[in-house]
């Protein structure tokens, strides 16, 4: 197996960055960007902590982030399971990366910048909903965000229906913990999830 190990042997296995690759990078948000990431109700957030590198799934139908200002995003955190993982490494490393999907379309948003987590009154129940608001909220100062080329999704075909998996042919969540837990009450999980992830939106 032959391995690459400096980056000049990298570089040499690929052609030189193009144009539109680099003029696209930006340090705030142009009008253009901000369209786009408020268009995105989905995006990965990359953290990084003293046990290694983590990537969670955050999303809101109304806009996955509040744009605050050009250099500025505002991203909630709701009810999940309590692990916490992005939110400690944050507090520990503030660096952070975002990738934006936005349903039927091919071109990603890319953020990387920083964050705090921020618990202001004022501030959480600026995101109430349904008579709830998130426990915290981290403020993302943008160092970077660009577009990223469409080949990634049109290869996947991400969004073509035909190519939709069915729920039905995938392990059940309750399948999946009991793989990892050979006691765990696989049954109940299942039967029980749709009604409580319902009331826990929120």
């Amino acid at each position: 197996m032959t391995i690459i190990t400096s980056v000049e042997q990298l570089r040499e296995i690929y052609d030189g960055a193009s144009e539109a690759s680099l003029v696209k990078v930006t340090r705030t948000l142009t009008p253009e960007y901000r369209q786009m990431i408020e268009a995105s109700p989905f995006v990965g957030l990359a953290t990084v902590g003293p046990e290694g590198l983590d990537c969670s799934p955050r999303g809101d139908l109304g806009g996955a982030v509040r744009v605050r200002d050009e250099a500025t995003l505002l991203l909630p955190d709701w009810r999940g399971n309590n692990r916490i993982d992005s939110l400690l490494n944050i507090v520990r490393d503030p660096r952070v990366a975002l990738m934006f999907l936005i349903p039927g379309s091919t071109t990603t948003m890319r953020v990387n910048g920083s964050a705090v987590i921020s618990v202001e009154p004022a501030l959480l129940q600026s995101f109430e909903m349904d008579g709830k608001h998130p426990r915290s909220v981290a403020i993302i100062t943008i160092g970077e965000v660009y577009f990223q080329c469409a080949r990634a999704l049109m290869r996947a075909e991400l969004w073509n229906p035909e190519h939709f998996v069915e729920p039905k042919d995938l392990p059940t969540p309750g399948t999946l913990l009991k793989a990892a837990k050979a006691d765990f009450d696989q049954e109940t999980y299942d039967r029980e999830w749709a009604g409580r992830a319902a009331k826990t939106m929120w």
